[in-house]
Formats: structure tokens, sequence, C-alpha cells
């Protein structure tokens, strides 16, 4: 039997005063860049390289354009200005000419840039005094590196840690694992021949020391593909340990409830919601519980599945609970629900004529003491067919009769530990089917990376007779007053949208309390405002809601408690001022909050861009009202990390892979996974297990169960 070769949990268990030449000092520099064992070093991968073929020369410079050259150190000067600050002067030169580099305070300079070094240098090239130079250009040391290609790793000036070190010491790392065997490569060969991918050796030869540029793009591919198989194959594990370990109910497919809810409806489905319907009405006759996520753009029609989702159950004879992030949400979807379901019929044997009208209620900390008692008795006794609440429902004193589906609305609003203890609700132990829903779209491979382990629904297209909502960008408010005085002169209402409560020295953006006093004294002093934040006690907020709603405020000056879920068909205009400070999911929710009944809206953001980023990000919600295409321009602008921030726990931060350019690989490897999982349990493949829980961890795996 031949040598399997090295494997990563062996390099994670290697310290790297392994190597030689790292004691105490290296050892603390490299782990303050992350870097602790010889796998987090041949994980540490160069942030780019030079082609020493391709290369500019310093005779190729223009004057006034940037370029990148790689340049040999010949002398360097230190000298203190008139203004005392000091000035350091390099002279370098590569084969063609000579190029004077400029440094203003940055005394360290002189001990960073050693003559006889080669080094990169990104800037502007200018003509001073006839001879051509540089002024505080970008410097990447590659010390003496030989080769065609050179990497160059990311530096740091507090770990003081420079290309050349990382480069010499991935160099001895990789030579040791080389000459003892090899690395150990637990990736299915049949695998690495259909996708004509390189093996784990030259993969991270390539990547650190490549011959050719083609070389480093078969390694990253190699690589990329191995950081996504790893996580899909962990969230594909976990699904399957549930499907197999979890004991769920199953619904009845009969119509009753469901069919006479439909046909009371005042509108048709759309066919998104009909085919969104029919996935979740197969899951519910599964013993298997339900675990899926529904995506569905602003006004899409999200609310009618999860009715929908909750009346199977309650036919059935179990109870359905619908989570909400906050109290206004949660009043909302009552107020709404509580009218679709009037006068709906459950059979109930405890009854003189067997059945009673289905029974909705709303538990919140707003709830009094004497209802509270009434509802959990409800509850208990199963006399309470639908229950709407906050986290006040995962409470221990809150038990059920029998749970059979829950849905949890905006569900990123929650932390694991409390989905979970939604799953914990039935004293038989049988797990009620979950939906949970955002009307924050998903890229799609965001949602297979992140959302993994849920089947996942989409509703992706808005009912007729939505109106599109119009959206300009203004760069100040003189304009924006004239247009909310024009449609509250017309009958409807407005939001006027802040990103603070308080005026704040710090920031100098508005505040809530600010431009209410304002717009009260000032340009909307002839309207009704009404004041809503987060910092407003309960019974001040709803009141300020009611009155919104009743038509009895014109405008509602508000911070971000309005993103999620304020359904108020009159409002037809939402101004949001410093808009550059919000994300585009935050922008397009509160966009949302216009546009829900028959009038033309309007979004008019306000405020200069303040980053190239935010000028894009405006741009995105002026160009389009499709949420699915904003949340791929996110991803464009933001990049993956926020989205895998969503996953809270877990070493593997998708070093290589993007989830922006490697589409077609986060496919390949959640087919792949799917694979290898259908014919055996991931533990018949040990390195490949291993390194799974090497990667994702054990903390991990415990949060993708609970989620």
């Amino acid at each position: 039997m031949s040598d399997p070769g090295v494997s990563l949990k062996e390099l994670e268990n290697r310290a790297l005063t392994d190597l030689h030449g790292v004691g105490e000092q290296t050892s603390a520099s490299l782990s303050k860049v992350g870097i602790n064992t010889i796998l987090d070093l041949i994980s540490y991968y160069p942030r780019r390289y030079i082609d020493r073929s391709k290369e500019a020369t310093v005779d190729s410079l223009q004057s006034g354009e940037e370029g990148m050259v790689l340049v040999n150190i010949e002398k360097v000067r230190s000298r203190k200005m008139r203004s005392r600050k000091t000035l350091v002067e390099v002279t370098a030169s590569d084969t063609t000419a000579s190029l004077k580099l400029v440094f203003f305070n940055q005394p360290w300079r002189q001990k960073q840039l050693k003559e006889g070094k080669d080094a990169v240098v990104f800037g502007k090239a200018d003509i001073y005094q006839g001879k051509l130079q540089m002024t505080n250009p970008i410097v990447d040391l590659v010390g003496d590196r030989t080769g065609r290609i050179v990497a160059v790793y990311p530096q740091s000036g507090i770990a003081k840690l420079h290309s050349w070190d990382v480069d010499r010491l991935v160099a001895e790392a990789l030579r040791r694992v080389m000459k003892v065997r090899g690395f150990a490569d637990p990736v299915p060969s049949e695998i690495l021949k259909r996708y004509r991918l390189v093996d784990r050796s030259s993969a991270y030869k390539g990547i650190h020391r490549p011959d050719s540029m083609n070389e480093v793009a078969e390694a990253r591919r190699r690589l990329v593909f191995d950081e996504l198989f790893r996580i899909q194959l962990e969230l594909l594990q976990r699904k399957k340990f549930i499907e197999k370990n979890s004991i769920g109910i199953i619904h009845s497919n009969e119509e009753g409830l469901i069919e006479v809810f439909l046909e009371r409806l005042p509108f048709d489905l759309t066919n998104s919601q009909k085919q969104v319907m029919d996935e979740i009405g197969k899951d519910l006759q599964k013993e298997t519980p339900m675990h899926r996520l529904l995506q569905g753009d602003v006004g899409s029609g999200k609310t009618i599945v999860a009715v929908f989702t909750i009346l199977k159950a309650v036919q059935g004879g179990h109870q359905g609970a619908l989570m909400a992030p906050t109290e206004v949400l949660a009043e909302q979807h009552y107020l709404g629900i509580s009218k679709l379901l009037e006068e709906l019929i459950v059979p109930d044997s405890t009854t003189l004529l067997g059945d009673r009208p289905l029974q909705v209620d709303i538990l919140t900390n707003r709830t009094s003491t004497v209802e509270r008692k009434r509802i959990s008795r409800g509850l208990e006794d199963g006399t309470v067919d639908f229950i709407i609440g906050t986290h006040s429902l995962i409470q221990e004193s809150v038990s059920f009769n029998s749970l059979g589906a829950v849905v949890i609305d905006e569900q990123h609003r929650f932390g694991v530990e409390q989905r979970a203890a939604l799953k914990e609700k039935n004293k038989d132990e049988r797990i009620p089917d979950i939906l949970v829903m955002t009307a924050t779209p998903i890229p799609r491979t965001a949602a297979m990376t992140v959302y993994g382990d849920l089947d996942v629904s989409v509703l992706d297209e808005l009912p007729p007779g939505r109106i599109p909502i119009s959206t300009r960008w203004e760069a100040d408010d003189t304009l924006v007053w004239k247009s909310v005085k024009d449609e509250v002169d017309s009958g409807r209402q407005a939001y006027v949208v802040c990103p603070l409560i308080e005026d704040s020295e710090k920031l100098q953006v508005h505040s809530a309390e600010e431009v209410f006093n304002d717009l009260s004294q000032g340009p909307l002093k002839d309207l009704n405002l009404g004041l809503l934040h987060g910092r407003l006690d309960k019974e001040d907020k709803e009141e300020t809601m009611r009155s919104f709603r009743l038509g009895e405020i014109d405008v509602l000056v508000a911070t971000t408690v309005i993103e999620v879920g304020v359904d108020v068909p009159n409002a037809s205009i939402v101004v949001i001022l410093d808009a550059a400070r919000f994300g585009i999911a935050q922008l397009h929710q509160l966009r949302g909050r216009v546009g829900r009944g028959e009038h033309p809206s309007q979004c008019l953001l306000v405020g200069d861009a303040t980053t190239k980023e935010a000028e894009e990000r405006i741009k995105a919600m002026v160009r389009t009202t499709d949420g699915f295409e904003l949340a791929e321009v996110d991803l464009e602008l933001r990049g993956e990390g926020t989205v895998m921030g969503e996953r809270q726990k877990g070493r593997n931060d998708l070093r290589l892979a993007s989830l922006r350019r490697d589409k077609e690989w986060v496919e390949i490897a959640r087919t792949e996974a799917s694979g290898v999982l259908a014919e055996r349990d991931l533990t018949s493949n040990k390195e490949l297990s291993e390194e799974v829980t090497l990667f994702l961890g054990e903390s991990e795996a415990d949060y993708l169960l609970k989620s």
C-alpha cells in the first residue's frame, strides 16, 4: 500500500518553530496575522504575482500615469526638511533605467529599504528636475527571489512581516512536505478527473512557487474547489443527520381550511406562490421535519405562503406559530392575518357543534398578565390555533399542545439559540416543520453556501397590479420637502428615515429628533408629524404607529425601526436622509415601505455619496427595484465576507474562493458533495472527514445542527 502523504491535519499539529530560523520573536510576528501552524502558513496565499517576463520596465513608465515595476535598491538616504519632517530618498533601477523614490514623513523607510534588495513599487510616475520619480509609492519587498514568477504576500507593518519572510518560510515548509511524501489528497480521484483538477501537491506548489501564471490559475481552481467542497460536505452532512435522526409530523393532505382560505382571497396567487406552496405542501407530508428558507422580495406575497404553511398544520389538529423580530412587525402581522382568517372554522370535539372559530392570538412583551394567562392556557390545551409573537414565544413558560409548524420572519434577526428553542417546544420531541423567511434576497451561490443545509424556495414575481416605485437621488433636500407636501396634499402619507436617534457631534448625519424638530418648525410645519424610534417606550411606539395607520399622522419621521414589516398602503413617498450611510439591503427594505397600495410611489435618496462604493450603491438603487439584482450588486461591492459572516462560527472564511467569481464552483461543489454523501457516510473517508472537521470545527457543526 502506498504512503498516503502528509495530511492537512498533520500540518495543523506542527508548530512554526519546526522550521529553521523560527524562534519566539518570528513566531509572535506571524501570530499577529493569524499564522500559528504550518497549515496556517501554507494557507497564507500570495495577494498577487509579478511576472518578470511581462512586467513593466522603468523606461516604459509614463509621466502622470500609475505603474508597477520591479527594481533593485541602490542607494538610500534620509534628511530633515525645514518643517522638521523626514524625507527619505531612494535611488532604484532595473536593467533599463533609474527611478527616484521619495517618501515624506516615513522615516522607517530607511530601515525597510536595504541596498541590494529587490522591491516591487507601485505609484504615479512624475518628472522632477528632469528625472523620473515616484512619491510615496506602495512598496512590496520580495528579497532576492529568482524565477520568472514572484509571489507577493500580504505584509504587515504592525507584525514587522515582509513578503520575503513569508516566501522563505513557505518555501521551506513545501520543500519538507514534498521531501517526506507530498500532500495527502482525500478528494476522490474521479472528481479530480471529471474537472481536470491538479493534485494537491501541485496545487500548493503552484499557488506559492509557480513557473507560469497558468500554473497559478490551475492551482487556484483546485484550492477553490477544496474550500467550497468542505463547506458543502458539512452542510449536507448536517442536513442528512437531521433527516435521519429527527421525528417530524406528517401533515394531512386534505384541503379543508386551505381551500376556504384561498377561495376567499381577493386576488389571484402568482405562479411563483403556487410553486412555493406546492414545494412546502410536499415537505409537510413527509415525516422528516421541513427546514426551508423562503426568499421573497418586498411585496412578493410571503405572508400568504406563511399563512398557508400554518393552516396546513392547523387543519390536521396541530398549532402554528409565526415569530417576528420586532413588536411592530408582530402587531402588523396580527392585524393583517386576523383579518385574512376571519370566520374560518376548525373541528373541535369538545364543543356542542363539533367545531369553533379558528383562534389567532398575539404574544409579545406588551401582552397583559390576564391575556398572557388566557393565551398560555389556550396554547397548552390546543384552543389557540395560530400564535403570532416575538421572542416571547420561546420563553420557558410558554408550552404548546402540539406545535406543528413554525414560520420565522426575517430569520437573520434571530440567533441560533433562539431558533433552536422553538424546535424544543413539543413534549413528545416531535420537531415542528420550520419555514424561515427573508425579504433580503441572497444571491443563489451565497444561499447555497451560507444556508446550504436548508431547502430554498424563491418568490421571484410580484402580484399583478403592483405599481413600480420610482427612485431618485437628490444631493440635498432643497426639492424634497415640496415632493412630500404634494403627496400629502393628494391625500397620501410619507416616511422620513434618519440614521440616528439623537444628534451626534461625531457623526454629522441627520438624527430623527433633530429632523423632527426642524421639519415641524420649518418646511412641513403645516402638516401633522410623528416620531418613531427604538428608544420610545412600547405604548408611545404603538400609539404613533396606530395614528399613522389611521391617517392621523401625515409624515412619520423614523429610524430604521420601520425597515421591516410596516405596512401602510396609503404611504406613497419615503425620504431616506444620508442614504450613503445605509447598505443596499437596508435601502431596499426601507424603499419597500411604500408602493404597497394602489398609488404611484416614490423613494428619494438624499445626500452626497461619501465613497465610490456608496455612489455605486445609490446608483444601483435608482437603476432597479429588483431585490435579487441588488443582492448581486451588493455581493459584488462588499465581497463575501459579510455573507459568510452570517455563519457566525468556523475557521473557513473562503481564503481563495469568491462567491462572485467562482459561482460555477459553488454549484459543482454542491453536486459533488451530494454525490459523495449519497453513496456513503462521510466517515467512510476518514481523511476527508477529518479535514471537514479541521476546517469547520465541532462548534461549527453544532451551530449548523441547531440552525
